[in-house]
């Protein structure tokens, strides 16, 4: 997935805004939560990181391509690091940012959702 992919995609989501830390990874967060985070690697595509649920993350983490995201998943927190298309084409890709968006969405308080208009 190329940068501009990445960030077009993240955009598209509700709610969201695009922050730049952490050395220039690409962040993007629903409220103030990040759901997903990538740096571009030598070959030109996107190391992208997000969070998934448990079973997910038992199993992709065992995928080629994939791998525990460094630094979240070794504090616990179930988050994959997508490095490449081998085994998840960008339109899957997609369908786990679009999940880890939910995931964040969910944990933010009424509150916040509401004022998010995540209802």
């Amino acid at each position: 997935m190329s940068p501009e992919a990445y960030n077009a995609f993240c955009a598209s989501l509700p709610a969201t805004h695009h922050v730049v830390q952490w050395g220039g990874a690409d962040v993007w967060k629903v409220g103030e939560k990040v759901f997903a985070l990538a740096r571009p690697q030598e070959d030109g595509e996107m190391a992208v990181s997000f969070k998934c649920s448990p079973m997910a993350y038992d199993i992709l983490k065992e995928q080629p391509g994939l791998r525990p995201a460094p630094y979240l998943a070794s504090r616990g927190m179930k988050w994959i690091q997508w490095l490449s298309g081998e085994s998840m084409p960008d339109d899957a890709l997609q369908d786990y940012l679009r999940e880890s968006h939910r995931l964040v969405a969910a944990g933010l308080t009424k509150r916040v959702r509401a004022e998010l208009g995540l209802g």
